[in-house]
């Protein structure tokens, strides 16, 4: 009998890509994985430590799989990812619950690591280098895939863990990339979905200048990819060329996740960002005339947020009309040059702060959508949602669309429609941050 795995992903679509690297490792040797924990021999939880939050939800997911310990089949607890990364030493003291810690670059040795810990023994793995990359298996709907063009980042912002626990911003070969892809697509991907921490700086520690432009239409050029996706780029690097490419190369969705957290020129400056306020509008008024969607978060209660700086973010989202926003309560982290400013903000006005900007972007967020009826999209077709008599119907997505993120397309159809196929859909109905429509046929 083969052993059974149960992985558990917790966090980023970056720690999905390396949760389906590790299940492909443990397939390859030898390992069985089962999607239930009651059935697993052992049971690895791969972890998030960005912020506060995403800690306990980690360490609180650990203790419940090792109820399976007490209560089921399960033999060994495994913790893997950025939580091992930054606090091994930590969690192998005080978590007695995890029978190995195991850091970000050691998933290649996955198979090994399993064995050492079900012979009994107790480690923390935390290799000081390394890039996660390699052969998968998929964890997406099987015609979706993100793409892992770099590891690491360079930025270096005040508020932020990354750097410390994913180390300095490592690129993959460019090579490497376009055979994963290929292979990608082969395999019935139809949508890539590039990330990284910042893919706009993608091959600038292999190349010396970055190279994402070149990789875009080197990914272009695969058949049976109809859609590229760019997640996670910095605005400071987001250059005409890259703009031009986006919105003239037919494969890129007229889309691009920008994080700007902040517009403020002092808090910008506080946060370490390379951007300031008219920088970013020139950018945007760029965005905009190409008609390119933008989907961007923001940190609100900064050290030295005040109501002002809230007033300009808010001002900023009603003059640019961005479709998508996510809005977080900055998190003191231990470890951050931020954690030790002056000028902390409580909870309870953060949270202030965080609604306030919500409830702008709602009613932003429904009038562009209202404005969509009448319109028609390709979308393409994420699953199967019923059908009456007349009509077949399914959920969906058009370009400024991220799977699980934004919003989704109800498509009524009157002919079946394959999932992952691309269809024209003429809007018919706004429904807050979603849209509903008709197939054209």
């Amino acid at each position: 009998m083969k052993t059974k795995v149960g992985v558990v992903s917790l966090g980023c679509d970056k720690n999905r890509v390396d949760t389906e690297v590790m299940l492909a490792n443990l397939v390859k040797g030898g390992y069985e994985i089962t999607p239930e924990p009651s059935d697993a021999d052992v049971i690895i939880v791969n972890t998030c430590a960005f912020l506060e939050s995403a800690r306990k939800e980690a360490i609180e997911t650990v203790l419940e799989m090792a109820h399976f310990k007490r209560e089921g089949k399960c033999q060994k607890v495994i913790v893997t990812g950025c939580l091992g990364q930054k606090f091994g030493k930590e969690l192998f003291s005080d978590l007695d619950e995890a029978d190995a810690i195991v850091g970000t670059y050691d998933y290649g040795r996955i198979c090994d690591i399993v064995a050492e810990t079900l012979q009994g023994n107790r480690n923390l793995y935390n290799c000081s280098d390394g890039l996660t990359f390699g052969s998968r298996i998929l964890t997406t709907a099987p015609h979706v895939a993100y793409l892992k063009i770099a590891d690491g980042c360079d930025n270096y912002c005040t508020y932020c863990l990354i750097p410390y626990i994913r180390g300095r911003y490592r690129s993959v070969n460019i090579e490497k990339v376009v055979e994963q892809a290929r292979e990608l697509a082969s395999s019935g991907v139809k949508e890539l979905i590039l990330v990284a921490q910042d893919v706009t700086r993608y091959g600038k520690d292999l190349y010396g200048e970055p190279r994402l432009v070149e990789l875009i239409r080197q990914l272009s050029s695969i058949d049976g990819i109809h859609w590229l996706r760019l997640l996670y780029c910095y605005p400071e690097l987001l250059t005409d060329e890259l703009v031009e490419e986006i919105a003239n190369n037919p494969k890129v969705v007229n889309y691009v996740d920008i994080p700007l957290q902040h517009v403020n020129d002092d808090v910008l400056r506080k946060m370490n960002r390379r951007s300031n306020s008219q920088s970013l509008k020139i950018l945007f008024d760029k965005l905009s005339q190409k008609g390119i969607a933008v989907r961007s978060t923001f940190i609100c209660g900064f050290p030295g947020e005040t109501e002002q700086t809230v007033a300009e973010v808010e001002q900023f989202l009603r003059d640019y009309k961005l479709r998508n926003v996510g809005f977080f309560a900055y998190s003191q982290e231990e470890g951050t040059a931020a954690a030790k400013f002056d000028g902390q903000i409580t909870a309870r006005t953060k949270q202030r702060y965080v609604k306030r900007l919500y409830k702008a972007q709602y009613e932003i967020a429904t009038k562009l959508n209202q404005q969509d009826v009448g319109k028609t999209y390709e979308c393409v077709v994420d699953s199967i949602d019923g059908q009456d008599e007349n009509y077949y119907f399914y959920k969906g997505r058009t370009y400024f669309m991220t799977p699980d993120i934004d919003g989704s397309v109800y498509i009524a159809s009157r002919n079946p429609l394959s999932i992952g196929s691309f269809c024209k859909v003429a809007i018919d109905g706004a429904l807050e941050y979603d849209l509903s429509g008709e197939v054209v046929e």
